[in-house]
Formats: C-alpha cells, sequence, structure tokens
C-alpha cells in the first residue's frame, strides 16, 4: 500500500502539525493505522499548491474564491478530497477497519460536527493571538493579515491584556462548561458512550489545538475546568488513535 498524502499548515512547534482542522484527518489515519506522509504548506502558498492539484476553489460569503487544508491525495485510488469532514467520510468508505460512523452514525456526527463546537469549545480571539505566535514568519504575516481583515479589527485590539483578554477568558469557560453538560448526557467515556468514534476527534481536534497554541499556564487553566474533564478527553482520545 502507498502511503497517502496530507496537506497540513507548518509551524514551529515540535512536530509541527496544530490546525485543529489538519488534525482531524490527521487522528482519523493515525487510529486506522493507515500509513501516510505530510506536505507541508505555508499559508500564502496553499491556493498555489492546491491550484496545482486541479482542485476548485471554495467560496466565501461575498463571493471571493478561497482554498484551504486539509487536502488528502490517496495514490492508491486516485483520489483526491478536501475538508477535514469529507476526508474522514472518504476513508470510512475506503478503509473499513476500524470505523469511525459506527452503527450508521455519519449523519448524526455531521450534525454534532456542525452544532457542537461552537457552543461548547468556542474560538475565541486569544486562540488566533497565540496561534499566530507559533506560526513560521511567512504564515504569521498572513494569518494575521487575514484574520484582520476577515474581523473587520486591528490585530493589537485581537485580545489584549486587560477586559477584553478577561472577556475572552469568560466566554470560554462558559462554552466548557456546556460541553460538560452534554458529556454527562453520553453514558461513558466517548460522545457515543462506550463507542469510540469521529465525534470524539472531533472534540480531541479543538482541544489539541487549544493544548499546542496556548502557553502551558493558560493550557492548565483550562486543564482544570470541570474537575479536569477535558485534558482527560483528549489524553483517552490521543490514546485511542496512537498521535501524540
Amino acid at each position: 500500500m502507498k502511503p497517502l498524502i496530507l496537506y497540513d499548515i507548518p509551524s514551529q512547534l515540535p512536530g509541527s502539525y496544530w490546525s485543529p482542522n489538519t488534525l482531524k484527518p490527521r487522528f482519523v489515519l493515525s487510529y486506522k493505522e493507515l500509513p501516510f506522509e505530510t506536505v507541508w504548506v505555508e499559508y500564502p502558498d496553499i491556493a498555489t499548491v492546491l491550484k496545482g492539484l486541479g482542485l476548485a476553489p471554495k467560496k466565501r460569503p461575498d463571493g471571493s474564491d478561497i482554498y484551504t487544508v486539509p487536502v488528502l491525495s490517496d495514490p492508491n485510488t486516485g483520489a483526491l478530497i478536501d475538508e477535514s469532514l469529507e476526508i474522514a467520510a472518504y476513508l470510512e468508505k475506503t478503509y473499513t477497519a476500524k470505523p469511525i460512523f459506527p452503527y450508521g452514525s455519519e449523519m448524526l456526527i455531521r450534525v454534532f460536527d456542525s452544532g457542537y463546537l461552537d457552543n461548547a469549545h468556542p474560538i475565541v480571539r486569544l486562540i488566533y493571538v497565540r496561534a499566530a505566535e507559533i506560526l513560521n514568519p511567512v504564515s504569521a504575516e498572513f494569518f494575521r493579515r487575514t484574520r484582520s481583515e476577515r474581523l473587520q479589527l486591528p490585530w493589537e485590539e485581537f485580545s489584549p491584556e486587560g477586559p477584553k483578554r478577561d472577556g475572552d477568558w469568560a466566554y470560554l469557560e462558559q462554552g466548557f462548561n456546556k460541553g460538560e453538560t452534554l458529556r454527562a448526557k453520553s453514558g461513558g467515556e466517548w460522545v457515543m458512550g462506550d463507542t469510540f468514534s469521529y465525534a470524539d476527534i472531533i472534540v480531541a481536534s479543538r482541544l489539541f489545538w487549544y493544548k499546542r497554541v496556548l502557553k502551558e499556564d493558560e493550557w492548565a487553566r483550562i486543564g482544570s475546568w470541570n474537575g479536569g474533564r477535558w485534558a482527560k478527553v483528549l489524553d483517552k482520545v490521543q490514546q485511542e488513535c496512537h498521535l501524540a
């Protein structure tokens, strides 16, 4: 079997991976024990590289084109897939061992993917600030500029120390409390009770993003919430997927 190829965004961190969207297929590939290689693409080069692969762009709300990773290339079948959820669905259909959508749960997990994260584990501007700090210079400049344009906010005002930063932490903790309320209803160690699924990878990928980009004391703060629930959740998924 030829190794699959995952297109991802590099960083200055050990191992380089950090992005929550590209972490999802990385978790799936590791869980299914599929051989894969990574092609690292800096932010400003994504459009050029994906155009070269023949991928069509997505559309922003204003109608302009945008190219994003993850992208997965499978030399065994010739398939080229983008978007993390579609990559997961492809891998499940093509490589059926160790299912990630058990008991016909793909539709429900798709709904979970679109509705759970931003309520239970929201993105706050502090996360963007910390993400820019771990990127390579060429990607960091691109990241800061495009996020400022998207939110129509000067970068210096994203999450300065003081009331805005305190507000980020309060909003983040409120979201995690919602996640804890939902998590308690699973009746087991996984989202689907006693059965591991892609839903757990969705949660872990967001948590892993926090852990990778935040400062150590900031992640420890999150890890202490809800009786230490979230650090344990991430650790269990990493063990299940053999991904450090």
